[in-house]
This record gives structure tokens, C-alpha cells and sequence, in this order.
């Protein structure tokens, strides 16, 4: 207890802090959108910059389970045209996330997702018949969003959801698709992170080693989850849960 007691966080913390533990494991290996809930309630007990470094720690333990689930079903070949373009927008995220506050910081995270929120409206009003183009500007425009978001907010998730299921991906693909790329991008800024926001403190690290249980135990019930989900049925709710946490996160 005093371990506990000794990282200052209050039980109200905690609840929600683990509650965005489990949400963050479900994402990583079934239900995608439970991380557009868990950005704006983590955001709700930590401060709005600070939120990132502890959710990113999250993150990196939810994608080992998804990797090792996944990893066999990735589309590797397009993940290596968005690197280049991922690494930019990251870089540019870091540059503007120094130069904000917390106020400014939240409200660039809500802009972004609901710019999301519009273009899922506009492809389910196109009834799935959205053409992709195959072009390099469209890989550029997609990395460098993705990356942008990730860095500012952890939330490039519905931007690479629309790409991927505009691209016509099916649930075994998207969900490898989707592990290693944030693997991959999460990896990218860690030490970013680290060293240029400051936002890993000893508060986040010493929370870690008691979060990884809740994460592992939501990577589970994900996994056990999504056995059980059509095509349909997984498409609707990955849009919807998308829908209504970029919502929450405006308000």
C-alpha cells in the first residue's frame, strides 16, 4: 500500500486509470475504438500532456499482445510506404506539442477527432463506395496525419481506421495492419517523449509494473471477443464506438 499511496494519485485515479488499462488492452487485440474512450477519460484524472506519456506506456504493452496475436495477418508492404510519411507528421507533432499548453493541447486533440467523425459520416453516406486512389500523395497525406495525431493526442486510430477500411480490409488483416503499424509508430516516439516533453515521470514509470495485469487481462477479453464478431458487425462497431468518443472528446 504505501507503493501505491507513495505515487500520489487519489482513488478516483486509480479507478479511471484502470479502467483506461483495460479499455487500452481491448482496443490492442478486438475492439478498436475503446481507445477513442480511454483518451479523453484518462485526460480527465491526468493533465492533458502528462495523459500522453502515461497512455503511451499503455499502449506499448497493449501492442506486444497485439503483435503476437496479429503479427502473421499484417500487410507489411503498405505499412512501409506510410513510414516515411508517419516519422514526419510525428516530428511535426513534437515541434507544435512544446509550444502549447494543456488548454490548447486538448482542444487540438478534440479538432483533429472530430475531423474524423465527419469523413466516417461521409464514407457510411457513400454506403462503402469509396475508391482509394493509389497514390503517393495519398500515403503521404495518411502518414503524416497519422503520425501528427499519435504524437499530439494518441489518436490517429480512426484516421488509419477510415484508410484501412476504405483499402476494403477484412477483419484478420485490418487487425494485424493495425497492431504493427502503432507498434512500430509507438516505438518511434518513446524516446521522444522522453526526452523532449519530459512526460515519463516517476509517477508514470512506478505505474507501469501494476497496469500491465489490467492491460493483459483486457488484450484477453478482447481476443476472445472478436472470434465471436462478423464482418458486419465488427465494421458498425468500430465506427460507432469512433463516432461517439469523438463526441465525448469535443464536449
Amino acid at each position: 500500500m504505501s507503493y501505491i499511496s507513495g505515487l500520489g494519485y487519489e482513488s478516483w485515479q486509480w479507478v479511471i486509470i484502470m479502467i483506461v488499462a483495460l479499455l487500452v488492452g481491448l482496443a490492442k487485440t478486438g475492439i478498436n475504438g475503446a481507445v477513442m474512450l480511454a483518451v479523453p477519460l484518462l485526460a480527465s484524472a491526468v493533465s492533458g500532456k502528462g495523459s500522453t506519456g502515461m497512455m503511451l506506456s499503455f499502449f506499448l504493452i497493449g501492442d506486444l499482445f497485439a503483435v503476437f496475436f496479429y503479427r502473421h495477418h499484417a500487410d507489411l508492404k503498405m505499412i512501409k510506404k506510410l513510414v516515411p510519411w508517419v516519422v514526419t507528421g510525428i516530428l511535426c507533432g513534437l515541434l507544435v506539442g512544446r509550444y502549447i499548453n494543456d488548454s490548447q493541447f486538448q482542444i487540438l486533440v478534440a479538432i483533429c477527432v472530430m475531423v474524423c467523425l465527419v469523413i466516417l459520416a461521409w464514407m457510411e453516406i457513400k454506403g462503402g463506395k469509396v475508391i482509394v486512389p493509389q497514390s503517393i500523395w495519398l500515403y503521404a497525406i495518411t502518414g503524416i496525419v497519422c503520425g501528427f495525431t499519435s504524437m499530439i493526442g494518441n489518436v490517429a486510430g480512426p484516421i488509419f481506421t477510415i484508410y484501412l477500411l476504405a483499402h476494403g480490409f477484412q477483419k484478420k488483416n485490418f487487425l494485424g495492419t493495425v497492431a504493427v503499424f502503432f507498434f512500430m509508430m509507438n516505438l518511434i516516439k518513446l524516446p521522444l517523449q522522453i526526452f523532449f516533453w519530459h512526460n515519463f515521470t516517476t509517477q508514470i514509470v512506478g505505474i507501469i509494473p501494476l497496469m500491465i495485469p489490467v492491460v493483459m487481462l483486457g488484450a484477453l477479453l478482447g481476443y476472445k471477443v472478436i472470434k465471436r464478431l462478423n464482418e458486419q458487425v465488427f465494421r458498425y462497431l468500430i465506427l460507432g464506438m469512433t463516432a461517439a468518443a469523438a463526441i465525448k472528446l469535443f464536449i
